[in-house]
């Protein structure tokens, strides 16, 4: 969730982390962290996370987190990581009515086109598998029916947020859990008790509330910047080392405060160029109605996955700190800007 507008409303301070395992390449000796303190006793923490796993970022937690985690008594996560029914109600809300199949929704070359560019990925995949990984018995053909079993049956939308989770560095880093999962098991292997303060139906209902326009609309993009992407055009515009990188430095201003809260990146021409696949006859007219479409899709999405999601979390925090006014509360939200498929489908890893 977006903490930055989360925090104002639950009114906490930032403590500044204190000394970690490691030190990376962070020019600050003492960084800031990414817990908050609600000021009465017993405490009440607020700790953004980041859906990676948590092998990349676990030497980097300021030790006063930790502290904080171990010595509260209730942990909060936005789902309840930890009950089997997490992932069942997301494959429910991920599928189409009964009787009907993607094929049925999209145009013909936009079909094509997606079977084209699953085809290469499922080729493509034991290559992105690591030795680690198939040491743990995590082989390409696994992982893709993890991810794409079934993609015939889902909405267009979740089928472009599939295409998202089907590339190299996702591919890599499954297998360890995420750090929300880690947490959540560490939680439960120490006794304390774990709740969730969403439901998957509120994670996921606002994605389908997306009209069919709009939903083709994210797919066919999507599809445009993977076949960029596969023809070397353009490089991968979303770097998780980059943001792995900036959340062990503490560096709050681009994680929390970033303007750039963007859920589909605006189009320009060079966005629109492509092989025989795709026309290059683009007009700047086109160019104008696709970021209008973008803009508009973005705007719905800020409004409920930030501002409204926001507002339920926070009576539901305030809630259950004055319902828990004699124990401790430890909250861990994810820090980052957006939503991805495997930041629920990450609760099987």
């Amino acid at each position: 969730m977006k903490l930055k507008l989360f925090m104002l409303m639950v009114c906490c301070i930032q403590i500044q982390g204190s000394k970690t395992m490691k030190h990376h390449a962070c020019i600050k000796k003492h960084r800031n962290s990414f817990l908050w303190k609600l000021k009465r006793e017993p405490p009440v923490y607020f700790f953004g996370t980041i859906h990676v796993p948590y092998t990349r970022v676990w030497d980097y937690i300021p030790t006063n987190t930790r502290r904080a985690f171990d010595e509260s008594d209730n942990v909060y996560f936005e789902l309840d990581l930890t009950d089997v029914t997490t992932g069942m109600a997301l494959s429910r809300c991920k599928r189409l009515p009964v009787g009907s199949e993607i094929k049925q929704l999209l145009p013909p070359d936009l079909y094509l086109r997606l079977k084209r560019h699953l085809n290469y990925v499922r080729r493509a995949m034991p290559s992105w598998v690591t030795s680690e990984q198939m040491k743990k018995g995590l082989t390409a053909s696994l992982m893709y029916n993890e991810i794409a079993g079934g993609w015939e049956r889902k909405r267009p939308i979740w089928i472009m947020l599939m295409i998202n989770a089907l590339t190299k560095p996702d591919i890599r880093s499954r297998g360890v859990p995420v750090l929300d999962v880690h947490l959540a098991r560490q939680a439960g292997v120490m006794g304390k008790h774990v709740g969730a303060i969403e439901t998957v139906e509120e994670q996921c209902e606002p994605f389908n509330g997306l009209n069919i326009t709009q939903a083709l609309f994210a797919l066919n993009h999507t599809l445009l910047v993977q076949e960029r992407i596969r023809r070397g055009s353009l490089k991968i515009p979303y770097s998780s080392d980059d943001l792995v990188n900036k959340y062990n430095c503490g560096d709050l201003s681009s994680l929390l405060f970033g303007k750039d809260t963007s859920q589909l990146p605006t189009l320009s021409n060079s966005d629109q160029s492509s092989d025989d696949d795709v026309s290059n006859d683009v007009t700047n007219d086109d160019v104008i109605m696709d970021n209008a479409m973008a803009s508009e899709i973005d705007d719905y999405l800020k409004e409920e996955l930030i501002f409204r999601r926001n507002k339920r979390m926070a009576t539901r925090v305030k809630d259950l700190i004055r319902r828990r006014k004699d124990e401790s509360l430890f909250f861990a939200f994810g820090a980052e800007t957006g939503f991805r498929d495997n930041q629920i489908h990450s609760t099987s890893q």
